[in-house]
């Protein structure tokens, strides 16, 4: 979890994160510009994501989320990568151009059959 160095993340917080699995990483001292960088990822998780999926639990959470990521990191385009996706992927040419449903259809990838 990130999250900035404010005193209410006290002691009792930080071991119940340790006890839950969930690693904690504060930001930088004195830098309140890293707060916008979680910000704007959890706020596209939760516009491109969560807002359009009744979850059911925490597992069923989890695999939305990796869900997700795998999207964003495989198969989303992305501007400032040249509408690339981060991992990378093979441009096609050829063949007839079908959709497949991801995260139940919320999500597209389109690609050549």
């Amino acid at each position: 979890m990130i999250r900035d160095r404010d005193r209410c993340y006290r002691q009792a917080v930080t071991k119940g994160l340790a006890a839950m699995g969930i690693r904690d990483h504060p930001t930088a001292p004195r830098s309140p510009w890293q707060n916008g960088h979680a910000g704007r990822l959890i706020g596209s998780i939760r516009r491109e994501c969560l807002d359009h999926i009744v979850v059911f639990g925490e597992g069923h959470l989890r695999r939305i989320l990796a869900g997700y990521a795998r999207y964003c990191n495989e198969l989303r385009t992305h501007l400032s990568l040249r509408k690339d996706s981060p991992h990378g992927r093979p441009v096609q040419r050829l063949g007839q151009l079908a959709a497949q449903p991801i995260l139940g259809g919320l999500h597209h990838q389109y690609c050549r059959t």
